[in-house]
């Protein structure tokens, strides 16, 4: 019994032990996430969090790890995305995962990287994604009203959120389980849809918020743009500026979820671009005042690939002037100018987490925010409001001279190591293309053959009905394109045959773009804008004695939020003005429909289905005419630089390799707008600072590397209004010249860490750092100044003041090489050409 009973307690204690190393693993394993009213807390450590929005679809899986290491390495720490409803549940209770939408896979791929995650649920995301994120089945659901209080609707969203919940739960993907997801987004920028809805909004929000914490996710719920949002969520902030913001209780932090780094394309629209030095400022604004998580919309914007662009003319490319384009390459200044800011906010970050700022006044536009924490820290940030002029101020017995618009860094409340204004980075000319070498193509170019669509047909594929349908009730988004099939009699005896002069045809149609048909040729096209998508046609149209065929084409490039009120195609008034009877309204007569072109029933975009018709070869290939399909056979291009089709000879369709679809194409409407001089300095909107006025909105179009075979790939182009395929060319995105543009004397990153290290007694003069892409060297110097050069990369120009020798120690240190480092020093230039100005060194070197 003794030995017995001896036995059975080292057994317990063995037990107890092993129970608490099993607590132990446990815990090293796991994590917990709070908050305060100063930051976001892992693991009881407070954390200045910088992020960045990474779309998992609007790029490719091969993608995924590059683009996620280049945000480490611009200094973020957490990686947000959407969750995209419509990708992942296409037909109720089947669900899709894989490939563009392997959710989680990417999340797999950020915890690799050491990063953590911000999920946004939603469901529903907005984002310039067709209809918002929503399915298109949800609109059919009996009773349905889409995010108000409403049991259908949300029966549908928690079915779905809970769904994404547990995926993750079972992946062990949230901080609690060792996972990298640290905070979850539930709806999204609701709050101004709540104030015009009123109690049933306000009711559904509540309901929202209560449902997606009691999932038990283990992590703080978020609600952007939501006043309101209820305990214990925390409601954020997004904008162009956010420094103005404050939660809703005085124990949340202050969040900003989406600070936009650009604005989204639009065909026919100007391209926005946004100066890095603004975005800098206020994202430096936004932390100086207590701010403690920011999130680029977008870090890395990508494609909008297929048909998954949503709202009126919203663009294939998603690219947004984020600091990754389109294509996964660094935007410079702007990726590594917010890099430097990162790493001074970071040096920061025990005074912001520790400490509330004393904001002292230094001028009329100018503060001094400073952070005191009982550890001994210091940490401030001085702002220069004012948009037009310089500031020299006092603090702490030092001077200090402050750029317009700007905020300057100071770690330690002395060394300057950052400031918002001085983009002292090297960067390199991002609007680079080089065409792709004919061998590469195996001729001279694509060998292209044509097939001709049908403007009309009725067959089994077409049904008839007196009146007109509306389009999306017809189509369930199965295609852009709904015919619009009708027979008009036209008499011998109406005065128009002999006099000439044909009748007008008017149609109102809720559809973004409308081509109209007369007989089997194109009267006429008509198409909206993002202001006023709705379009009216109002020609005359050549009419003929006896039976004439008229057929529209309408088409719907995707709605916007609420889109199951929305009724669009053509609905009429369908009329014809200037016949005997006077007028003859069209509207209730017979009208036949047929969804999709025929092309896309015969799946012409595929390998199969392009072998199922006769083709057109050689010198007979169409140019110039619509509904016109167009294949071509070729070759990977050699080396690994992203790839893109020049489509500037075109005018309207869609593109597709191997059976994949690239998206649509529009270079035929030209942006409208007004492009002049954009000065980083003052506030930003999307209409400030304009590109591409006059020019087609996009011209290039993304073609995935990862969609490529070696050999033997298939391009398929669908054109509407008629182009010119034998302008298509493939080109590569690369990098031809390199830029730098340092202050002499300016704030140094470098400068602060060597001196806190000890490594160094006094401040290190800036240097000039120039590198070409691997395999490239600098085969000339384009521009070089030093004094007060004007313009940016690509457009440098000489200023009032000039080293006449600026070119002498670049065309000595950097030719031939593949990089080079030049001191801004006057002495290399041949001495100072203007003393007492701050001066500048702007360079541009070619590659080749």
């Amino acid at each position: 019994m003794e030995f017995g009973f001896k036995k059975q307690v080292e057994m317990q204690k063995f037990c107890l032990v092993l129970v608490v190393f099993l607590c132990s693993w446990v815990c090293l394993c796991s994590g917990s996430v709070s908050y305060d009213h100063k930051a976001i807390s892992i693991n009881g450590q407070r954390k200045i969090l910088i992020s960045g929005s990474i779309h998992y679809p609007r790029s490719t899986p091969e993608m995924w790890p590059d683009l996620i290491q280049k945000a480490k390495e611009g200094g973020l720490d957490v990686i947000q995305t959407y969750v995209f409803w419509n990708g992942h549940e296409p037909q109720p209770g089947q669900y899709y995962f894989e490939d563009r939408y392997d959710l989680v896979r990417f999340i797999k791929l950020i915890k690799q990287a050491g990063l953590y995650a911000h999920l946004r649920i939603g469901p529903y995301a907005c984002a310039e994604w067709n209809f918002g994120g929503f399915p298109v089945w949800l609109k059919y659901v009996p009773g349905i009203s889409f995010r108000t209080d409403n049991g259908p609707f949300k029966f549908a969203m928690e079915k779905f959120t809970r769904h994404i919940v547990n995926m993750m739960k079972a992946e062990r993907l949230y901080e609690t389980q060792g996972g990298p997801i640290i905070l979850s987004q539930i709806e999204n920028e609701y709050g101004p849809l709540e104030y015009d809805l009123g109690a049933p909004a306000r009711a559904y929000a509540k309901w929202a918020a209560q449902m997606a914490v009691g999932l038990g996710t283990g992590v703080p719920w978020v609600m952007c743009k939501q006043d309101d949002a209820p305990d214990p969520v925390i409601n954020t902030c997004n904008g162009f500026y956010c420094d103005y913001f404050s939660p809703n209780k005085n124990y949340k932090p202050k969040m900003w979820t989406e600070a936009w780094t650009g604005w989204f394309t639009e065909f026919g629209g100007a391209v926005p671009y946004r100066p890095a030095e603004d975005l800098a400022y206020s994202v430096a604004k936004f932390i100086q005042g207590g701010g403690s998580f920011i999130n680029y919309y977008m870090y890395h914007g990508g494609t909008n690939f297929g048909r998954t662009a949503g709202g009126p003319f919203i663009a294939t490319s998603y690219d947004y002037d984020a600091p990754l384009d389109e294509f996964g390459l660094k935007r410079e200044a702007k990726w590594g100018h917010l890099k430097d800011l990162h790493r001074a906010i970071k040096l920061c970050e025990p005074a912001l987490v520790n400490g509330d700022p004393t904001v002292v006044t230094l001028g009329n536009y100018q503060r001094a925010y400073v952070y005191n924490y009982k550890a001994g820290g210091c940490a401030a940030f001085l702002s220069n409001n004012d948009r037009a002029a310089y500031a020299t101020v006092s603090f702490r017995n030092q001077r200090y001279n402050l750029p317009p618009w700007s905020v300057s860094i100071l770690p330690d409340c002395k060394n300057t190591v950052y400031n918002t204004a001085r983009v002292r980075k090297d960067y390199k000319d991002c609007g680079c293309t080089n065409l792709v070498d004919a061998d590469d193509l195996a001729g001279s170019g694509f060998a292209w053959q044509s097939y001709n669509d049908q403007t009309e047909s009725y067959d089994d594929n077409s049904f008839a009905t007196v009146g007109l349908l509306e389009q999306l009730n017809v189509t369930r988004d199965s295609s852009d394109y709904l015919w619009y099939m009708t027979d008009v009699k036209i008499g011998m005896n109406e005065g128009f045959v002999r006099s000439g002069k044909w009748p007008t045809l008017m149609i109102q149609s809720a559809g973004h773009a409308l081509h109209v048909f007369i007989n089997g040729q194109l009267s006429g096209t008509v198409y909206g804008s993002q202001s006023n998508p709705k379009v009216t046609f109002n020609k005359p149209v050549n009419l003929r004695p006896g039976v004439n065929k008229i057929s529209l084409l309408s088409l719907l490039l995707n709605i916007g939020k609420h889109f199951e009120t929305w009724n669009t195609g053509v609905l009429g008034p369908v009329t014809l003005y200037g016949l005997n009877e006077g007028k003859r309204d069209l509207t209730w007569q017979k009208w036949s429909y047929k969804v999709g072109l025929k092309g896309e029933i015969l799946s012409l975009h595929s390998l199969m289905g392009s072998s199922s018709v006769d083709w057109i070869q050689g010198s007979f290939v169409s140019q110039r005419q619509p509904l016109t399909w167009y294949k071509a056979m070729f070759n990977a291009p050699g080396g690994n630089e992203p790839l893109a089709l020049d489509m500037s000879s075109m005018g309207k369709g869609q593109i597709w390799i191997n059976g994949l679809s690239i998206g649509r194409y529009w270079p035929a409407y030209k942006a409208s707008g007004s492009c002049s001089t954009c000065s980083y300095a003052g506030y930003f909107s999307e209409k400030k600072c304009l590109s591409k006025c006059g020019e087609a909105s996009q011209k290039w179009y993304h073609v995935p590397r990862s969609w490529l075979k070696p050999r033997g790939n298939l391009l398929v182009v669908f054109e509407e209004l008629g182009g010119t395929p034998y302008g298509i060319s493939l080109v590569k995105r690369s990098v031809y010249s390199v830029c730098a543009d340092i202050y002499e004397w300016q704030p140094s990153l470098m400068n602060y860490l060597m001196q806190t290290s000890g490594k160094a007694a006094k401040p290190l003069r800036p240097k000039a750092h120039l590198s070409c892409s691997p395999g490239q060297k600098i085969s000339s110097i384009k521009f070089a100044s030093f004094g007060t050069p004007l313009g940016g990369c690509g457009s440098y120009r000489e200023g009032s003041c000039h080293a006449h020798n600026s070119y002498d120690a670049f065309n000595k240190l950097c030719i031939g090489q593949q990089s080079c480092t030049v001191p801004v020093t006057p002495e290399i230039f041949g001495g100072d050409p203007c003393p007492k100005v701050m001066k500048k060194l702007s360079v541009e070197a070619i590659c080749t």
